[in-house]
């Protein structure tokens, strides 16, 4: 073959060479750009060599879209990549973070939260497998996930997108990147990406680094702290996901000691690239370079050039895609940013396409379609939801426990906003971005919140929750699931009240584990990823070391 970039035996280094040998300036820095699916056409791939699309959260072809018609529009796409002068497939990226959850008719599993309080591995691996199946039945090769947070702070509005506030729990629930991606074989090079094949997908770690930490809990904050710490904290768990041949690593929108992190070169470029060795790319956030200067947008050129050179390969822009690559080439031609930069950005995207097989297998395997939602799947997302529950109280008296409820009791009364809402069960980052109400795919607590709209100082139980729950309480004996992303404020009185206290966290589409449990077919097994509070004024409150007097400490779950 004279190409040796399309020899499918040739080794990936050699490929990566000789394609990126044959690549105008134009060429590549298209491959350093991922747009939104609602501005990307196949000609507009085509005629500026676009390297990646995505669907932003919610971002789907029609309203209840399924699998097959996401892999209609994604194949379109990639025709329009196929018919570029080499050829250069893209990688569809989309925000899988607890099941395919863009898509309607899937499998969605609980959040990081409920999953962390498995403690279990295992589990989390195989949820990351049929993730990816699900992934790829739809067409797309790339999810935005694992999010490796170590939530110090349960006020910060993506604390159910972290497992634990404990770097340890974290750590063992990088699992899911050997799910998603498949098991590197033994010897595999560390911080060298790593596909298994067309029934997985891409990961990305993500938000290097820091982003739980922040001073408050605020989104998109800042942490203070030192090297260390830092190191010791927060980058312990992408060490795991660098051993386990992560593709791609997404940059925070948070920053470190008042630096940025999309900015941040000795991060991105001294300590993740060259100290820790990975091969694979980096990737930025939503539109994190319209985030840098206020107003929201302004002052771009200057955002490219700082990102760019402090690391960044792959921008997400998501949108003004056109403005972005014509600022991009005036910086390249003005040699503000190197072509040295260029392709070692270029190298990194092309080694994960020709790991992921995309040269050879660029189309959808729609022999995947069937497996979509199926019953293996849902019972594997249900006994997620066994494994995540924690009981926090079972009766007044602990020598008569409440649980669990009797199966031939004749009438139980089943009240709150979350008893029969599956939107409200599932939360953020399902169907739509923030997430809703209703029966959106096929007990009270939070509604559902994404992000920065997801951050609470004050952490009461929203839609009157204690109100609610003293007066159904105060009539009846009664059992309190509380459905929600983190500890909450629980006053004594309502604790008193209450014969048993179950968290639920944000179990998905499988609510009936929850049931499972209380009527004693299975044991309770969660424990608590983070410590729960009394009062907000104690936060951030976290296990070995600000841990004072907590309403339940780290690590508690009462048993049958």
């Amino acid at each position: 073959m004279e190409c040796i970039y399309k020899d499918p035996n040739a080794p990936v280094e050699a490929r990566v060479k000789d394609l990126l040998s044959r690549m105008t300036l134009l060429e590549k820095i298209g491959q350093m750009t991922q747009i939104e699916r609602s501005v990307a056409t196949p000609s507009a791939i085509k005629d500026r060599f676009i390297g990646s699309v995505l669907s932003g959260g919610g971002s789907k072809p029609f309203d209840n879209a399924k699998s097959a018609d996401w892999a209609d529009m994604i194949d379109d796409f990639q025709k329009g990549a196929l018919e570029t002068r080499l050829g250069i497939p893209i990688i569809y990226g989309t925000d899988a973070v607890h099941g395919n959850n863009n898509v309607y008719g899937t499998t969605i599993f609980p959040h990081n939260i409920g999953l962390g309080a498995t403690r279990d591995a295992d589990l989390v691996k195989k949820i990351g497998e049929v993730t990816a199946l699900e992934v790829r039945a739809s067409g797309a090769h790339y999810a935005f996930a694992p999010c490796v947070a170590v939530s110090k702070d349960p006020r910060w509005g993506r604390c159910y997108e972290s497992y634990s506030e404990n770097t340890e729990i974290v750590r063992k629930m990088t699992s899911l990147v050997t799910g998603l991606q498949g098991q590197p074989p033994e010897g595999h090079p560390k911080g060298y990406p790593f596909l298994a094949g067309r029934k997985n997908v891409l990961a990305s770690a993500k938000h290097f680094v820091g982003d739980g930490g922040t001073e408050n809990g605020i989104n998109e904050g800042n942490t203070i702290t030192s090297y260390d710490d830092l190191e010791r904290t927060h980058m312990a768990p992408y060490l795991d996901c660098l051993s386990q041949g992560v593709c791609t690593v997404m940059a925070s929108y948070s920053s470190w000691n008042g630096r940025k992190l999309h900015t941040d070169y000795f991060l991105l470029t001294e300590v993740l690239k060259n100290k820790l060795g990975f091969k694979g790319f980096v990737i930025s956030d939503w539109e994190a370079l319209d985030r840098l200067y206020a107003p929201h947008g302004s002052n771009y050129r200057q955002s490219i050039l700082s990102t760019v050179n402090a690391g960044i390969d792959m921008v997400m822009v998501p949108f003004r895609y056109e403005l972005f690559l014509e600022e991009f080439l005036s910086l390249v031609e003005t040699g503000e940013i190197s072509m040295a930069r260029i392709d070692d950005a270029v190298e990194r995207i092309l080694r994960v396409k020709f790991v992921a097989g995309v040269f050879e297998y660029p189309l959808t395997d729609r022999s995947l379609l069937d497996v979509v939602g199926c019953k293996p799947h849902r019972e594997l997302s249900r006994e997620a939801v066994r494994k995540s529950l924690v009981l926090l109280k079972n009766g007044k008296d602990p020598k008569r426990p409440f649980l669990p409820l009797d199966n031939k009791a004749k009438r139980i009364l089943v009240a709150g906003t979350h008893a029969d809402n599956l939107g409200y069960q599932c939360g953020g980052w399902t169907i739509t971005w923030e997430g809703t109400t209703g029966r959106i795919t096929e007990a009270v607590g939070e509604g559902p919140y994404v992000e920065s709209g997801g951050d609470d100082p004050v952490l009461k139980i929203p839609f009157n929750g204690s109100e609610l729950v003293s007066l159904v309480a105060d009539r009846i004996p009664t059992l309190v699931i509380l459905v929600s992303g983190r500890p909450l404020v629980l006053e004594p009185w309502l604790l008193e009240n209450i014969d048993a206290l179950v968290v639920a966290w944000l179990p998905g589409t499988e609510g009936r584990g929850i049931t499972d449990v209380i009527f004693g077919d299975y044991g309770f097994e969660g424990r608590l990823p983070m410590t729960w509070f009394r009062s907000v004024d104690q936060l951030p409150i976290n296990v070995g070391e600000n841990s004072s007097d907590p309403l339940f400490p780290f690590g508690f779950g009462l048993t049958y």
